[in-house]
């Protein structure tokens, strides 16, 4: 359920900056198949079967999600994790987003409240600035990478609308997940292909992230259960790397790994006040 409290026309002052969570690292900074024989399924059976997980997904309510993204930040490797619920129906959620002190040059952890609606992520305690207690409302089209990963997360309703644009897939078994049998998949997804295919609501994000990538092919892992239901995507996305940045030239990787899992749990987004929704600048990474 969504509670629209908060006025969405209200324009505000941030920019693409603010919600520069893994982009700011970057800067500054295989499973095993069993189970069932993987010449059972045919390529073109594996990318049908990827293909259809979003649209299978989109149909089966609600559930809790767990998410992490990996990146190099100067040879070591920075994690962030996060955890929340999603209606995939209403295409909405709420993620608490843990940042480690290494992407944000913090001496603790801050932990980030995320609310994800179509077109448009909040978040609070964003930090570079923001007033606590404050929101940032941003456009999700307007970054770089579309927030697949922009945010320190990528939500289960972006990783999975990327797999409609699948180019190739091939099946490597089952495995047991969560307490449930799945199928894995391993291939690769074309960002605009994806963009093209997606759901209306999640076109203008997947363009803005075939334009701003390095690499318009994303390799994924993909894991589906019995009722064609993605329970479980990895991507790897390429970065450019700013010039001067640690790691030297050439691209950065960033591989983000999201979780589905405890179906059926309510799940209430409730939207900020317009007052609440901070309009100032962000402080520069």
């Amino acid at each position: 359920m969504v509670v629209q409290r908060g006025s969405k026309g209200r324009t505000t002052a941030v920019g693409a900056v603010c919600a520069g969570t893994v982009l700011a690292v970057l800067t500054a900074a295989g499973c095993s198949g069993r189970g069932a024989a993987a010449a059972d399924v045919s390529a073109a059976e594996a990318r049908a079967a990827v293909r259809e997980a979003a649209g299978a997904l989109a149909g089966s309510g609600t559930s809790r999600t767990s998410t992490a993204v990996e990146m190099t930040n100067g040879g070591t490797r920075v994690t962030i994790r996060g955890t929340g619920v999603f209606d995939y129906g209403r295409r909405t959620g709420r993620l608490r987003v843990v940042l480690p002190g290494e992407a944000t040059g913090e001496s603790g952890r801050r932990r980030v409240v995320e609310l994800v609606t179509p077109g448009a992520l909040y978040m609070r305690n964003r930090g570079a600035g923001v007033p606590d207690g404050k929101w940032v409302r941003v456009d999700t089209a307007t970054l770089p990478d579309g927030n697949l990963v922009t945010g320190g997360a990528t939500d289960p309703i972006s990783a999975a609308e990327l797999l409609r644009g699948v180019r190739s897939a091939s099946f490597h078994g089952e495995e047991r997940l969560h307490g449930e049998t799945v199928r894995h998949y391993r291939g690769t997804v074309d960002l605009a292909a994806a963009a093209r295919e997606a759901e209306p609501r999640s076109r203008g994000q997947l363009a803005a992230a075939a334009e701003g990538l390095s690499n318009r092919t994303v390799a994924f892992d993909a894991y589906v259960d019995e009722r064609g239901r993605l329970r479980k995507v990895r991507h790897r996305f390429s970065f450019p790397r700013a010039a001067g940045a640690p790691g030297g030239e050439g691209d950065a990787t960033v591989v983000s790994t999201t979780s589905l899992y405890g179906f059926g749990v309510p799940v209430e987004v409730e939207l900020p006040e317009p007052e609440d929704i901070y309009t100032g600048r962000i402080a520069a990474p």
